[in-house]
């Protein structure tokens, strides 16, 4: 069994040629083939030399080159597009990622799991980010179409079959989490420990860590959509009450002086709610409007891997 193990890499000068000496290392006790797919996602240090320095050295490497910062979810989609193993394990090149974990994951696999899937703990985080994160997911688990479990990532194997599925999602708005829980196939999961980032800081900033968030939400579902409308019959709901209740304070007391500050009070209410709305409506409209256009994912500015694959899927 031929096994790929695919790294999407930004930066990671510091720590490639560690995390590459660390694998295969571990790799030693397997007893199966593997090739390197290493994915170089538009990075501005020596992230590309240090790539074709390893292909020069050890055959099995394999990299691809973007043309600029596409982001992880193109560098994901571009390894599993250039991995042609009969399984594909996705790692980060940071180590916080565990590569003696591989040989578990091979197992599980060869017991008849399509998905193995690691789950890491929060030990060691801070508790405010520890209650945020479990306050996501038990919110965007009522409103999303599929299971989003905390502590799974990225850090999984995916059979053949598995692979094949997730390439025939082609959307140009990609949240993975939710497309390899869509996919399905037996799955297990296990735990480990969280590691210890070896070099350098998160990639991620809160502000990339709350859009990726809200596109979890949107991507797998049109319940904020539904919401609107929910919400503009419970305004309507409201303001025929409030009108019942003004003519009849009119009949009983006559007219009294108009309230204004009550006015504005809802008016204001009335504008926010609307421009909320409009928001909502506005992201799936983004979206769709992302989705028409059919850009590619990804541009490859150099790699050492045939890029036939790519070239028929742009023609159709």
């Amino acid at each position: 069994m031929l096994i790929s193990i695919v790294v999407p890499c930004f930066n990671e000068e510091a720590v490639i040629d560690r995390f590459h000496e660390h694998l295969v290392v571990e790799l030693l006790t397997i007893q199966h083939e593997f090739e390197f797919v290493y994915v170089d996602d538009g990075s501005k240090d020596d992230t590309l030399s240090m790539l074709k320095r390893l292909a020069g050295t050890d055959a099995r490497v394999r990299y691809v080159s973007f043309s600029r910062n596409f982001g992880k979810e193109a560098a994901m989609f571009a390894g599993l597009r250039h991995a042609s193993g009969d399984a594909v394990i996705i790692m980060d090149a940071d180590l916080q990622h565990p590569p003696e974990l591989v040989g578990r994951m091979v197992e599980l696999r060869e017991a008849g799991h399509d998905q193995v899937i690691a789950k890491r703990t929060r030990d060691g985080d801070r508790v405010t980010r520890t209650w945020m994160a479990r306050g996501y997911y038990r919110l965007v688990n009522r409103l999303v179409d599929v299971e989003l479990v905390d502590g799974v990532g990225d850090f999984r194997l995916l059979s053949r079959r598995a692979v094949n599925a997730v390439l025939q999602l082609t959307e140009y708005n990609r949240f993975s989490k939710g497309l390899f829980a869509w996919v399905g196939f037996p799955s297990v999961t296990f735990e480990y420990r969280n590691a210890v980032r070896e070099e350098g800081r998160s990639k991620w900033t809160f502000s990339q860590l709350l859009n990726y968030g809200a596109d979890g939400v949107i991507s797998f579902n049109n319940k904020p959509l539904r919401a609107a409308v929910y919400l503009g019959l419970l305004l309507l709901s409201v303001a025929v009450l409030y009108a019942a209740w003004i003519v009849g304070g009119v009949l009983v007391d006559g007219v009294d002086t108009p309230g204004y500050a009550t006015l504005l009070v809802v008016m204001t209410a009335l504008a926010g709610v609307q421009m909320i709305m409009v928001g909502v409506i506005g992201e799936y409209i983004g979206r769709i409007y992302y989705e028409v256009k059919r850009r590619p994912h990804y541009l490859v500015q150099s790699t050492n891997v045939d890029q036939t694959a790519d070239i028929k899927d742009l023609v159709r």
